[in-house]
């Protein structure tokens, strides 16, 4: 098994962040460890356990590179309807998810999340569909940041979804949730991030 970071249960809780600059795009990450990770990440929940969940490793330099065009267009056409970002900490964000766009190729190990819906019709209210993969993928980020790797959730390649699947080879009846970008990280030394005041969106009884 691979050596794990000294990390407490709340530490890994909240250290474990959207890791973008801080990718080690030259050291290979081998895939046992992507396997192990994984492993523990599929203790999570799902509907019914029914577990239709699906992992597409990406490693082959060529078909990295065609998922990360359609990542890059994507993301310039998100930056560019955003328009400037509003204060220093939403530049930096943005900044470090420029960064991340011009080396998607680069990163060593690209991995999407998907599930079984069994057609293409999600209906409404998706809270169950999603329910049933997200949480694993989370957990996923959490077992990599244990074992020195780091990610950042990125879904905005979904624009291109149904490309993204021919290139891959998914089935029309499994959708894709999300793209995890994966590589060992540069250093550990991982902080908290700022979150709002608890009190200003916790709410005891009601609203």
């Amino acid at each position: 098994m691979t050596d794990l970071l000294p990390l407490t249960p709340d530490e890994l809780l909240t250290t474990t962040r959207a890791v973008r600059r801080r990718l080690d795009l030259s050291r290979p990450v081998p895939l046992e460890v992507i396997r192990e990770a994984l492993e523990v990440a599929l203790q999570a929940p799902s509907g019914g356990n029914r577990q239709h969940w699906h992992w597409i490793i990406v490693t082959d330099p060529e078909v990295k590179a065609r998922v990360a065009e359609y990542y890059r267009r994507s993301h310039l056409a998100y930056r560019e309807a955003g328009g400037e970002p509003a204060d220093p900490a939403a530049a930096r964000v943005a900044t470090s998810s420029d960064h991340l766009r011009e080396v998607m190729a680069e990163v060593p190990v690209l991995i999407i999340g998907a599930i079984r819906v069994g057609g293409p019709d999600l209906g409404d209210n998706q809270a169950g569909l999603w329910g049933s993969l997200l949480p694993a993928a989370w957990n996923l980020a959490l077992a990599l940041r244990a074992r020195g790797l780091g990610t950042t959730w990125t879904t905005l390649h979904l624009q291109y979804e149904r490309e993204v699947a021919e290139i891959l080879g998914i089935p029309d009846d499994v959708r894709q949730g999300v793209l995890l970008p994966v590589a060992y990280t540069l250093g550990t030394d991982f902080r908290p991030g700022p979150r709002a005041d608890l009190d200003s969106v916790v709410h005891i009884n009601h609203w």
